[in-house]
């Protein structure tokens, strides 16, 4: 038999070497809490990562393949990090701002414009790059900007500008 088959017993334990999980293309801008939330999940993942080599043969390989690929990963979010201080308010929709806003139904809602990393839409913290905070960036009080979902656009108001929270 070809011993291009045969698995070898030295491989035994070493873990599969995963490709790394892709970047995005977008500047990685960050807001001071965003980038204290990246610094914590590469600390965990790192002792996740030192506690299963600790554990030798009983570790699962696959598990610490993962979670060498996922520190790598976090790793370079915070290398590309580009932290942005929330500024003055009123003015311009920016990077960091809470936004508050009426839609085309009347309700009002409010948004805050965070980092790729940071983004979670059930708390009203949406992505810079998504097609929500497209729409809004660079918006006044007072303008309407059109929000492009796939149920279809929507026609938002914008009522007030402030600076987002720094913690």
């Amino acid at each position: 038999m070809n011993r291009a088959f045969i698995k070898d017993p030295d491989d035994a334990g070493r873990p599969e070497e995963l490709p790394d999980r892709p970047q995005s293309p977008h500047t990685n801008y960050v807001t001071p809490a965003g980038l204290r939330q990246l610094q914590v999940l590469k600390t965990e993942l790192a002792a996740r990562l030192d506690q299963s080599l600790e554990e030798g043969q009983l570790a699962d390989p696959q598990e610490r393949a993962i979670l060498q690929r996922d520190l790598r990963y976090y790793q370079e979010r915070l290398n590309r990090a580009v932290l942005v201080e929330s500024g003055r308010p009123g003015g311009r929709v920016r990077f960091g701002a809470t936004v508050e806003v009426r839609d085309e139904s009347g309700a009002v809602e409010t948004y805050t414009l965070v980092g790729e990393d940071e983004a979670d839409p059930s708390q009203g913290k949406v992505s810079w790059v998504s097609p929500l905070g497209e729409a809004l960036l660079n918006a006044e009080p007072g303008d309407e900007v059109l929000w492009r979902r796939p149920a279809g656009t929507m026609r938002l108001e914008i009522l007030s500008i402030r600076p987002g929270k720094s913690g």
